[in-house]
C-alpha cells in the first residue's frame, strides 16, 4: 500500500504532526511526507491513502493548500482513501466571545479540506481532526504528537 501525507506549515507545528502521522503509517505501508510546494497532482496516481494537513488561517487552509486542492482534476481521487487534519488554537484557549462565535460559524481548516477531497472523488475514511497549539504560533500543546500517532493508528485500522 502507498500513502502520501501533504502539509503546509508556517511555524513548524503542522509539519511535526504530518511527520508523526507519516512515521506511524510507515510501520504498515510506503509513505511519502511532503510539503505542499513539493507536490504535483500527477503524483497522486497509485495512492491508496492521501492525507492533507494545514494550519488554520482565518478559519481556512493556507493559500498553498487551497491551490493544491484546486489543481487536482475532478474525480482524480476516485478509489483513494482520504483524510485531513489541521492545527490551530483550541476553542477553550480563546478568551473572546467573538472568537468563539467565529470558530463556531466557520470552524477550522480540516473540514473544508476533507470536503474538497471528497468532491474530487476521495473516500473519507475518518473524520477530519484538529491538533492544538498554544497561542497563535505554538508550540503544540502537550500530548498532541501522541494524539496524532493515535489518529494515524485509527486510519490504519480502517484500511
Amino acid at each position: 500500500m502507498k500513502a502520501m501525507v501533504v502539509y503546509d506549515s508556517i511555524f513548524g507545528n503542522t509539519e511535526q504532526i504530518a511527520k508523526v502521522i507519516g512515521k506511524t503509517l510507515g510501520s504498515e505501508m510506503k509513505v511519502e511526507v511532503l510539503k505542499v510546494n513539493q507536490v504535483k497532482p500527477e503524483q497522486l496516481t497509485g495512492l491508496n491513502l492521501f492525507i492533507v494537513g494545514s494550519p488554520t488561517r482565518a478559519f481556512r487552509p493556507t493559500p498553498a493548500i487551497k491551490k493544491l486542492l484546486g489543481s487536482i482534476p475532478g474525480n482524480r481521487l476516485q478509489g483513494i482513501n482520504i483524510a485531513s487534519f489541521d492545527t490551530g488554537i483550541s476553542l477553550e484557549d480563546i478568551d473572546s466571545s467573538i472568537g468563539h462565535l467565529f470558530i463556531n460559524l466557520f470552524g477550522y481548516a480540516a473540514k473544508p479540506i476533507a470536503n474538497k477531497l471528497v468532491k474530487k472523488g476521495g473516500n473519507l475514511i475518518i473524520d477530519p481532526e484538529g491538533f492544538f497549539v498554544k497561542g497563535s504560533e505554538g508550540p503544540l500543546k502537550e500530548g498532541e504528537l501522541e494524539r496524532a500517532a493515535d489518529w494515524a493508528g485509527q486510519i490504519l485500522e480502517k484500511l
